[in-house]
């Protein structure tokens, strides 16, 4: 058997700062590790100057392929796009701020000789505000409990995935990706390396609360129907204690008459709790019947402004799904 082969595939965004010392660390690893390997990175409609930094390094070594999206697509669109040309036994997927350290590919290669076709990263502690570690360790938490499928937890798209697994998540037809779910989704026989994510080195996050909340409910919506059956046992709560108020008004004013509620208070108090049970429930089927509306569109995952390669320079009008 020749030389395995790894291709690393970088999600870049406002990353210009860091892609250097990615690509540094990248080889460092890849030499000690002496196999053969490509590099690719993602360029998802970056505003700064990813585009000419990657440029240089094409053309400084062969083993780099730099591909830029006409417009931001998200990470998730920026891994399947790299998916979708690698060659190699196996891809890794990095975020291109150096929160995903390059070293750990090692360990993830050593359980992949071990016969494990997923190795993916487990936060074991993220240096980040306590806050917002709280939320991230209780999100992983419920999203893994709601889910219909085992969710590992504390583990992000960082990960070394099997040519016959990658193969596999080419081909799921989904347009709105959430690619450490479908990971999990796949089966094959998965584990996780423990890592400590370090801060963004370079720039400011491109994370915020509102994003955050969107990835969440991404991740909810996708492989939970939770929400649906939550709405469907507070519907009959709902129903068996208006039923319940009924019948007590009605024996109030039969007995006691005048003990009978005057005004209208109570009504409005009744109105009140269930139009936001009613509202509730209709954003929740919202969320489902968007996540319809995008598949049913059918429009290409991510548009390819231009791939380069080391003395090839081509462009794309469309992308290939």
């Amino acid at each position: 058997m020749g030389k395995k082969k790894i291709s690393a595939i970088i999600a870049c965004y406002k990353d210009e700062q860091a892609i250097p010392y990615m690509y540094l660390r990248l080889k460092k690893v890849f030499k000690q590790l002496s196999v053969e390997h490509e590099i690719i990175f993602v360029n998802d409609g970056s505003p700064d100057n990813t585009e000419e930094v990657l440029e240089a390094l094409v053309k400084k070594d062969a083993a780099v392929i730099a591909i830029t999206h006409s417009r931001n697509f998200s990470s998730q669109m920026a891994f399947t796009s790299g998916m979708d040309i690698a060659t190699g036994d196996c891809v890794v997927f990095l975020d291109g701020d150096l929160q995903d350290p390059p070293e750990m590919i090692a360990k993830f290669y050593t359980k992949w000789l071990e016969g494990f076709d997923v190795v993916y990263g487990v936060r074991v502690k993220r240096e980040a505000p306590l806050l917002m570690q709280w939320a991230y360790k209780g999100f992983y938490r419920v999203f893994n409990k709601i889910s219909y499928i085992h969710i590992p937890l504390d583990a992000g798209d960082f990960s070394l995935i099997d040519k016959k697994v990658y193969s596999e998540l080419k081909r799921l037809p989904e347009r709105d990706r959430f690619l450490r779910g479908l990971r999990a989704w796949l089966g094959f026989k998965q584990v996780g390396v423990p890592y400590i994510r370090p801060e963004r080195k370079f720039g400011v996050t491109t994370n915020n609360l509102i994003k955050n909340f969107q990835w969440a409910t991404k991740g909810i919506f996708s492989f939970s129907y939770i929400p649906l059956q939550i709405m469907t046992f507070t519907s009959l709560a709902v129903f068996l204690l208006s039923l319940f108020g009924i019948v007590y008004q009605i024996a109030l004013s039969l007995f006691f008459p005048e003990s009978t509620p005057d005004g209208v208070s109570t009504i409005i108090v009744l109105v009140l709790f269930i139009g936001s049970i009613q509202l509730l429930g209709i954003s929740i089927l919202g969320e489902y019947i968007a996540k319809i509306f995008e598949e049913v569109k059918q429009r290409p995952k991510y548009i390819v402004k231009n791939v380069l390669r080391k003395k090839v320079s081509y462009s794309l009008d469309k992308e290939t799904v």
